[in-house]
């Protein structure tokens, strides 16, 4: 009896295991292909805020370089021996010049008491040593007097650390230039402008440009940003926002024939970010469209990214003004988008497309993608969405209109968006997510029983927040990331829903940011990106060409033991990519059986992001702790087997033959 217990006891055993073993095989269906995966879906979101543009991406490093922000000396301060305020005038030119009214006019009455201009740039300036800056101004002298220019570049102790001379001649407004060598490198200089002689001189968009900008464009944008972007391999660029379209109230909207030919007439105006927290006031936040719509498909072209431009229809921000234009003053907006459309991708004859010429690009922007609104919500939207899309598909059918579904993906207002979207047939629907990292796990499979015979899915703002949103104490945790990294396969393996995807906000200045969490942080020399960041260029830089099955005991990768998975084949690399989230503190192991016809290739790579500690996070002085690791894995015949490390991110790619 003893030994028939025994017996029947080891047979339990031996099925309890056999069971288990069972359990922790993963399945790969590669030779079933199942989506196509969009080119399009892992891209960037830009936006205004946090200090991206000006002061940001955007190179120049004066601020206030017209005298145009609402206190026309903020930026600058004035040192002469006498202290007399006449040294330093404001004109303002009125209608003379409507988008670049104001000027300085600089009095120098002594030539022993020489004038110095200081600009402080964007909470300091970050000069390089050995790099060459690009100073220029447009200038008039107002008398005979000999008056000489000279340029200081100063470091943080008051040290000269470069030094340039101009020499103005003549009444007429005419644009100087000098260069200046650094010696030092310092990321809080500034600029000094001495006036020595004796006489008057108007001075206006007084500018300074490092020389080594992405692609040494002059006037260009900031390398490493753009560089950073650029190893995402994004699909999209959506610019240039975000609430920024919408603006406080109409008045401060984006208006992007404002943003484009000559830099000098075009307007700067406030950020609507400059006011909107009160955690983080930035009376000095504007925006002088230095970087406008042209410098933005020039970046989604450098990049090799779709662009996606965003306009306002008719509407100011819901959380702020609300004010609307009404319905029989709508065609002026509706106007602007059929321009776009030709400034993008019109003949260089037409009206639009010759602007683009003139600017340097002849050849077409190839736009395909255009957004209306940016999250707007409620019957007014879609009553002027609708006029939008009737004007639009009738002169341009093969533009694919991105239309809102409102600032959160759940509650009446998105209810009320989604009977709307789908009685107006929409092309693609931009939804947004800003929940804390268990909503992202629990809603990864959000898409997966989704009306197939609906509108495409652009899931164009997400980030998973620390704490409360619009919190200042969001931090870019690795759990955050982990959980964003769960919810994005999800959206991946719906890839015939999902077809565009962006984290949002994209950058922000360590002295001068509004909201976060971000993904990429920087300040005046160094930049670096987030565990969030890498985890979006991770699915970005492996999505692969078509989905396929994965899945463990008949089931979706949706959260058991806190395992999340996806799958993909990449056609054109010969390639099976895998992802695999565990985002559980526990080590999880798997056997991996890839069922295919065709031979695997050995030397299978892996990239693993990982740390221990949920609450870790990338910053400016170690910008490394989670970082991705690359290695390699043994494939024994066509199984892999797999030990997926604690809160880690993992992504196998397999090679066919």
């Amino acid at each position: 009896m003893i030994q028939l217990l025994r017996k029947l006891t080891l047979t339990c055993f031996l099925f309890v295991l056999a069971f288990s073993l069972e359990s922790q095989i993963i399945t790969v269906n590669v030779d079933k292909p199942k989506y196509a995966i969009q080119p399009t879906m892992w891209g960037i979101f830009f936006e205004d805020i946090n200090f991206a543009a000006d002061g940001g991406i955007y190179a120049e490093l004066v601020m206030n370089r017209s005298f145009e922000f609402r206190k026309p000396k903020m930026g600058w301060a004035v040192k002469v021996k006498d202290k007399d305020s006449s040294h330093l005038l404001i004109i303002n030119r009125g209608i003379e010049n409507i988008n670049n009214p104001r000027f300085a006019r600089i009095k120098v009455d002594d030539e022993s008491n020489p004038v110095c201009l200081i600009n402080s740039g964007f909470r300091g300036m970050g000069i390089t040593k050995d790099i060459l800056y690009h100073f220029s101004c447009i200038a008039a002298l107002n008398t005979s007097d000999a008056l000489k220019i000279r340029i200081e570049l100063v470091n943080s102790k008051g040290e000269k650390t470069g030094e340039a001379v101009i020499n103005p001649s003549g009444n007429d407004w005419k644009r100087y230039t000098a260069d200046i060598k650094a010696t030092q490198t310092d990321p809080k200089s500034k600029l000094n402008i001495w006036f020595e002689g004796k006489g008057l001189i108007d001075m206006d968009m007084i500018s300074l440009f490092p020389d080594n900008t992405w692609k040494n464009r002059p006037n260009g944008l900031r390398a490493d940003l753009v560089q950073l972007l650029a190893d995402m391999k994004p699909g999209f660029v959506r610019f240039p926002g975000g609430c920024i379209v919408e603006g406080y109230d109409l008045n401060g909207r984006y208006q992007w024939k404002k943003t484009v030919g000559d830099p000098a007439d075009r307007k700067t105006i406030v950020n609507r970010w400059n006011t909107e927290f009160n955690h983080r006031p930035t009376p000095d936040y504007y925006q002088s469209f230095g970087l406008g719509f042209y410098e933005y498909f020039l970046l989604a072209e450098d990049i090799g990214a779709a662009p996606l431009p965003i306009l306002n229809c008719g509407m100011a921000c819901q959380f702020n003004s609300a004010e609307v234009a009404p319905m029989d003053e709508i065609d002026p907006y509706v106007q602007d988008a059929l321009d776009l459309i030709e400034f993008a991708n019109g003949s260089a004859e037409s009206k639009w497309g010759s602007v683009r010429a003139k600017m340097g690009h002849p050849a077409p922007f190839n736009m395909k993608f255009l957004g209306v609104g940016n999250e707007q919500w409620g019957p007014q939207y879609f009553e002027r969405y609708l006029v939008f899309e009737k004007a639009i598909k009738a002169k341009y059918p093969e533009i694919v209109l991105v239309s809102g579904a409102g600032p959160s993906p759940d509650g009446d207002l998105f209810d009320f968006a989604v009977k709307a979207l789908k009685d107006t047939k929409a092309d693609i629907v931009d939804e947004h997510y800003y929940k804390p990292p268990q909503w992202f796990k629990d809603n990864a499979g959000r898409y997966d029983n989704y009306d197939r015979n609906s509108y495409k899915i652009f899931a164009g703002e997400y980030a998973a927040q620390s704490d409360y949103t619009t919190s200042p104490k969001n931090r870019n945790t690795w759990e955050c990331a982990l959980s964003e990294a769960a919810f994005m396969t999800g959206l991946e393996r719906n890839s015939d829903v999902v077809v565009m995807c962006s984290y949002a906000p994209l950058f922000a200045h360590l002295e001068g940011w509004q909201w976060t969490p971000d993904l990429i942080w920087f300040d005046n020399l160094k930049s670096f990106g987030t565990a969030n960041y890498y985890v979006q260029k991770l699915f970005s830089t492996n999505k692969g060409t078509d989905e396929i099955d994965i899945s463990q005991d008949g089931k979706l990768l949706e959260g058991d033991d806190g395992l999340f998975g996806t799958a993909a084949i990449d056609k054109n690399k010969k390639e099976i990519i895998l992802k695999l989230v565990n985002t559980s503190g526990k080590e999880v192991s798997r056997v991996i059986s890839l069922l295919t016809k065709q031979k695997l290739l050995e030397g299978v790579e892996t990239t693993v992001l990982q740390n221990d500690n949920p609450e870790a996070v990338n910053d400016i002085e170690n910008a490394k702790v989670i970082y991705p690791v690359e290695g390699k894995l043994s494939l024994k015949g066509k199984k892999l087997s797999v030990i997926l490390k604690p809160y880690s991110f993992s992504v196998i790619r397999v090679k066919i033959k």
